[in-house]
């Protein structure tokens, strides 16, 4: 963390409106976040919020809509609402509830179509063996 970076330590609890380049939370915040950098939620943070940001990495808790360039959930990030990324990284243990747009880095478009398949020869009648029940 450089000295440009906004820290609200962990026992600050805020509301209101963030706007600026780099935050650090590690307490508890409610509102807006409005950042050309990386938010950075600690272990122990406590967000309720809608975010916009080019990168977020979360460790701690975050419920809201979050819209990033680049988002990275930790092991022990616990996230509830809208989810809007480009690139979208989930680590194990990271638990995910509400809706999740990766867009992937290009805005790439859905694949075309699969050519349809070639069509099969059916298989030969199977012929009961000794035993069988038919019927």
């Amino acid at each position: 963390m450089d000295d440009k970076t906004t820290l609200i330590d962990a026992q600050a609890d805020v509301d209101g409106i963030i706007k600026g380049k780099d935050v650090h939370i590690l307490g508890r915040f409610k509102g807006e976040i409005t950042l050309a950098g990386r938010l950075v939620l600690g272990d122990g943070a406590r967000v309720d919020a809608k975010v916009s940001a080019d990168a977020a990495d979360i460790s701690g808790e975050f419920k809201g809509e979050i819209k990033v360039r680049s988002l990275l959930l930790h092991e022990r990030a616990r996230v509830e609402g809208s989810l809007d990324a480009e690139t979208l990284a989930i680590k194990e243990g990271a638990y995910v509830n509400g809706s999740v747009n990766a867009r992937g880095r290009n805005n790439a478009k859905p694949a075309a179509p699969a050519a349809p398949a070639a069509p099969t020869t059916p298989a030969a009648p199977v012929k009961p063996g000794p035993g069988a029940v038919t019927g």
